[in-house]
């Protein structure tokens, strides 16, 4: 591993990114800067804190705190759009199957974390 750009918890993280912060901009006007914004910055924390940590990978306790404060941001963005869901229902098409990608990538974010613990050499 050369980069953070080779761990697939931050392609995954980037790619959830991409998606999701175009489509906070259509919540209603008055969501933009409410649940909208925390949404977007939800989402760009659990991608931030995986880069930050990286860069902090030669003391290994650092590394495992900014993955797990990732890991604790993808919880926010989850619950933020389930959140979205309930309240405005279908306006973003994608809404539930990011629900399922975030589930799936904190997965992988504590199953990484497990492996830092255990394997990382500093």
């Amino acid at each position: 591993m050369n980069s953070y750009k080779d761990l697939d918890i931050y392609k995954m993280a980037l790619d959830l990114f991409y998606q999701v912060h175009p489509a906070s901009l259509i919540l209603p006007k008055y969501e933009l800067y409410e649940l909208g914004s925390q949404l977007r910055r939800s989402s760009d924390s659990v991608l931030s804190n995986i880069v930050e940590g990286y860069g902090r990978k030669r003391y290994k306790a650092e590394f495992i705190r900014f993955l797990v404060f990732s890991h604790a941001s993808c919880l926010e963005t989850k619950a933020h759009l389930e959140k979205i869901n309930h309240l405005y229902g279908g306006l973003i098409p994608d809404n539930l199957k990011w629900i399922n990608e975030y589930d799936i990538l904190g997965a992988k974010i504590f199953t990484f974390i497990k492996y830092v613990e255990d394997n990382w050499k500093t």
